[in-house]
């Protein structure tokens, strides 16, 4: 039998079960401390929380000195034109276009690129003309006075210039004539 409240009379023996009789004490006590545990958890937990975030404060003393930089943990050029750290860099410095239009950068280039073909380049440092303008350029050959060759040498230099490797030496020989 399932509690000694019963006595031999309240037994019923011809049904093969125990009737269940549901007892909303200890339901209700069960509830109740299974509240308190997790209440009393939840503060433990809390507790400990703190005390480790304060330990970390402690802690945290110098930098590491090979942690990278914000510029170097963006991904690698080309970028997604809305992504973080999205632009160009110019001559004006860095041209941020994160929330521009998608032309933006193509423009901001051609823009570059114009002006290098238009005005030439010249490096900071050195003082070496390292890009300039078609117009200077052929200016400056002009003015050198360069002389074409003629004779053998030219003709054979010429014969030379016009060969191409064929596919029947296996890549050894230059073969064929370009037209």
């Amino acid at each position: 039998m399932s509690s000694k409240k019963h006595t031999a009379s309240d037994v019923d023996l011809n049904i093969p079960y125990e009737q269940n009789e549901i007892q909303l004490r200890g339901i209700l006590g069960f509830g109740i401390g299974l509240l308190l545990l997790i209440v009393v958890t939840f503060g433990l937990m809390w507790a400990f929380l703190n005390v480790l975030e304060d330990q970390w404060k402690e802690y945290a003393g110098p930098v590491n000195p090979m942690a990278q930089t914000e510029r170097e943990r963006l991904p690698p050029e080309p970028r997604i034109q809305g992504a973080p750290g999205f632009g160009v860099q110019s001559d004006k410095g860095w041209v941020n276009m994160e929330l521009g239009a998608p032309q933006a950068e193509y423009r901001e280039l051609s823009r570059q690129w114009k002006e290098l073909w238009e005005k030439g380049h010249k490096d900071v440092k050195t003082g070496v003309v390292t890009a300039m303008s078609i117009e200077a350029a052929k200016e400056r050959l002009l003015s050198q006075n360069v002389k074409a060759k003629s004779g053998a040498d030219a003709d054979a230099m010429y014969s030379r210039s016009r060969m191409a490797i064929s596919e029947s030496s296996s890549g050894r020989l230059a073969s064929d004539m370009r037209r």
